[in-house]
């Protein structure tokens, strides 16, 4: 199956005479830039988060993928491969993007039971699409080697022996002259229930998806497992009726999986809606969930941190409070407020220290962590923007002062995903909440670390 990976914010044209791949810039077949094209005219009809857009190069038209990473699967089966942009930045090309994008995978909720080691080594060898498929269907195969969990389903039958309640009218009704028959209504102890209708349903799908032979052989033993199950026919009716309660904490990887599949949208719709088709995630809270995750192992003892803090407002009008203030993160010691944390999914340049160039950094996040320190700290102490390292940017810049805000100092800091660490001010002004992390040698040094791994494992 055909499939072709880009980066973030590339653009894709529709192949034709004298037209060739570049910079930025990938061709596609006529019929999936025409889908395409009509996805990105529907998103922004709809008003929709456009996980595509309209674009121009080179004097044609183009479609211009945006923070979304994964698979776009269009209806031929033809595959588009979203990578994170941070995999060019960092070398390592198309394998290293996957197994940077699989790992930080494994931090969102649903998602955790990825085994990284296996999921790379396929990565290596087989398209991003195919990776999941393979991890679906290892969560899938996990859950039935615990076993299917059965329920009692009520249901009603005709029956040659009394069982259950008699159901008087439907009795007379069908069985007048009919004395060996009772028309009754009774439990019946089966696994047809919801969660496992809809993993059959998951499972049929993926069967279509896959061209793996691996993929599809393992997928048609584990439709052999549920034929006693009725494959799901109202995906999103089932998910309202599904219950992880006690001897089903087993089906939660598979089931976050085949919402991912049997919905097609992104994990993380929230109340934004980021509505997507085939298996897309938003970049920024990728990002987000992988540095709370890890940086919760770097902060010092005697301090907490906290994700999505919401409990102040900007303003309050009408004994309302408008504009609700939400950093990333939020350090706390004894239910104080210590220091405010915010991630941001962009590529700056240490090296752009002029008043044209400014690193690359957007005016409005400083607008933004001037409130945030501004309410969460009353004007006194750190806040932090948080940018993924790249070579061009390997530490932290020089401490940036508000004129009218003396006590409140903000700071620009790399996150190193190889070694999982944030580098903190080489000054130590933020040692009191967190401990060290690696130097920027060892963090330039991880990259080759991991390929050689990965090359004794295979």
């Amino acid at each position: 199956m055909a499939h072709a990976p880009i980066y973030e914010f590339e653009a894709l044209v529709a192949a034709a005479a004298g037209v060739t791949d570049g910079a930025g810039l990938r061709t596609v077949p006529p019929q999936v830039f025409a889908w395409l094209e009509a996805q990105a005219l529907r998103l922004a009809e709809v008003g929709e988060t456009p996980w595509l857009r309209l674009t121009q190069r080179r004097g044609r038209r183009a479609v211009q993928v945006t923070n979304f990473v994964g698979v776009i699967r269009a209806p031929d089966g033809y595959q588009i491969e979203v990578l994170p942009k941070v995999g060019k930045a960092i070398g390592g090309g198309d394998v290293e993007a996957r197994q940077l994008l699989i790992e930080m995978l494994r931090c969102l909720g649903g998602f955790r039971h990825i085994q990284t080691d296996s999921a790379k080594l396929f990565a290596t060898r087989m398209p991003l699409l195919e990776v999941f498929i393979a991890e679906f269907l290892r969560a899938v195969e996990h859950l039935v080697k615990r076993g299917l969990r059965s329920d009692y389903r009520a249901q009603q039958d005709n029956l040659f022996a009394l069982r259950g309640k008699l159901q008087m009218a439907a009795h007379l009704r069908h069985n007048l002259c009919r004395r060996d028959r009772f028309f009754a209504e009774f439990d019946e102890f089966s696994p047809n229930r919801p969660e496992n209708r809809l993993l059959h349903a998951a499972l049929k799908r993926v069967l279509t998806w896959t061209a793996s032979q691996a993929n599809q052989q393992l997928a048609r033993e584990l439709c052999f497992v549920f034929a006693d199950v009725p494959a799901s026919e109202h995906p999103a009716t089932d998910f309202q009726r599904v219950r992880l309660d006690r001897g089903m904490a087993h089906y939660e990887g598979a089931l976050a999986w085949a919402r991912l599949i049997l919905e097609d949208q992104s994990p993380l719709t929230g109340g934004g809606g980021h509505q997507a088709p085939s298996l897309l995630f938003p970049m920024e809270a990728v990002f987000e969930s992988f540095v709370a995750k890890h940086l919760a192992r770097q902060i010092r003892q005697g301090f907490t941190l906290r994700t999505q803090a919401r409990s102040l407002s900007l303003v309050r009008h009408l004994e309302q409070n408008w504009f609700r203030l939400k950093p990333d993160l939020l350090v706390q010691a004894v239910k104080a407020n210590r220091l405010v944390l915010d991630t941001k999914w962009k590529l700056i340049d240490g090296q752009q220290a002029t008043g044209s160039d400014k690193y690359g950094l957007d005016q409005g996040d400083f607008y933004q962590l001037h409130a945030y320190g501004q309410n969460y700290l009353d004007g006194q102490g750190d806040v932090v923007l948080i940018y993924p390292k790249t070579d061009a940017l390997h530490k932290a810049l020089p401490v940036f002062e508000f004129a009218k805000s003396s006590g409140l100092r903000l700071w620009v800091l790399p996150f190193c995903l190889q070694r999982r660490k944030l580098i903190l001010p080489a000054c130590g002004s933020l040692d009191g909440c967190f401990s060290r992390g690696p130097s920027a040698q060892a963090c330039r040094g991880a990259a080759s670390d991991a390929a050689a791994q990965e090359a004794v494992l295979a």
